[in-house]
């Protein structure tokens, strides 16, 4: 699992310093509400999440409703001073968020609410794996006020899902897009290539299968094997072979000509939609470098130029939040160098690129051989505007060092 940053002590009351004031107000603002619990921890994961088995005692999963929205009234208060900003997004994600009951969602959702208020166009969308959900389910959330459900599909095949440690039956895939779709929630669906022992094939089968669903948004990422994870033991003791960059890469271009066929476009490097109104809003936050404040275990935030990130175990979250003090654990000031970087690395990732102006002088230079390379678009940059080429998405981080000198 992987370790919190380094970074500077958080105050004990999560007060943020009065830099934070400076453009607060033309920036949006979301939340996260990290949902720390799986029935299953698959093999390849590393996010920070537990089963029942792995927290024991003192982490209980039915009082976290309760818990996280202490945390809530917490950020309130602590951004009582700043300029009202209404929520324009929530992001339910995990874990497993469905493994909740729905009541418990909904009352975190209602204490966001209750909190800052929701912009007129709130986007709310909740991560769920396939298996976790019903008609009736996914219906009581939508009439609790989430407007979008993004599934864990990962792969149609079942040899590829059992390599992942996935549970779910891939047949299932076509019937929860169809639920949630009949209880008036937006649906996007969540893909993994390159896992060993996946072929070329397996991938186009996978792809396909999303696509026949009709989903109107799709999220497509290469494995990587995180150190730490089962996955990577399995790796070392040669039983699962590493993925191989260059059949990632086929894989990534197969699924962008799939995926344009069928009239989904890329806004993101791994994402893909139908329209501009069927992107992930909250996602596209973090990328433009909005607000946001991060509730639950680990969980990071951003708030006028200060990160901070919550300490990691359930247990320690809940008990800093019950003894009145902030759960976070750490924090840092991003500004000079690392905010150019950042932007540099946020911005180049969506398909609107960055304004040739929005780089540093010293940068500039470089274009001209990104564009012969064909890492980045010709005549976008003739229009004052670096934006990757299909290459380019997949040797982004190249490009970022290049430019960042």
């Amino acid at each position: 699992m992987a370790a919190l940053p380094d970074g500077d002590a958080a105050p004990d009351d999560g007060r943020l310093p009065g830099s934070v004031r400076a453009g607060v107000a033309e920036r949006a603002f979301g939340v996260y509400l990290h949902v720390p619990f799986c029935r299953v921890r698959c093999g390849y994961c590393d996010f920070n999440t537990y089963t029942a088995t792995e927290l024991g005692g003192g982490a209980n999963q039915h009082a976290y409703a309760d818990t996280a929205l202490r945390e809530i009234a917490l950020a309130a208060d602590v951004l009582a001073d700043l300029p009202r900003r209404p929520v324009s997004t929530v992001f339910v994600g995990g874990g497993t968020p469905t493994v909740l009951s729905v009541p418990d969602l909904a009352r975190m959702l209602g204490g966001v609410r209750d909190a800052w208020g929701f912009a007129d166009d709130v986007e709310v969308t909740t991560e769920a794996n396939p298996d976790s959900v019903t008609p009736q389910s996914l219906q009581a959330l939508a009439d609790a006020g989430f407007t979008r459900v993004s599934f864990g599909m990962q792969s149609a095949v079942p040899h590829v899902l059992a390599t992942l440690d996935r549970t779910h039956d891939p047949r299932r895939i076509p019937d929860v897009v169809r639920w949630a779709r009949e209880a008036g929630l937006a649906v996007s669906l969540d893909l993994i290539y390159g896992t060993p022992g996946e072929s070329l094939d397996d991938w186009r089968t996978s792809v396909e299968a999303a696509l026949a669903t009709g989903v109107d948004h799709v999220s497509a990422y290469a494995l990587v094997v995180e150190p730490g994870t089962r996955m990577a033991v399995q790796v070392r003791r040669g039983e699962l072979e590493l993925p191989d960059g260059d059949d990632q890469a086929a894989k990534y271009e197969l699924a962008d000509d799939l995926f344009e066929a069928a009239g989904l476009h890329w806004y993101e490097v791994s994402n893909w939609a139908r329209t501009p109104a069927d992107a992930c809003r909250h996602n596209l936050a973090y990328w433009r470098g909005d607000d946001w404040w991060g509730v639950g275990p680990g969980a990071h935030s951003h708030v006028g130029g200060v990160r901070w990130w919550n300490v990691k175990h359930p247990r320690a979250y809940a008990d800093r939040l019950d003894r009145g003090l902030s759960p976070a654990a750490g924090r840092e000031t991003v500004s000079g160098e690392g905010a150019v970087l950042e932007r540099l690395m946020l911005g180049l990732r969506l398909a609107g690129g960055l304004a040739l102006d929005d780089l540093p002088v010293r940068a500039r230079p470089a274009v001209a051989g990104l564009v012969a390379d064909e890492l980045v678009d010709g005549r976008a940059a003739i229009g004052g505007r670096v934006v990757l080429t299909r290459r380019g998405r997949l040797l982004a981080d190249a490009v970022v060092r290049d430019l960042a000198g």
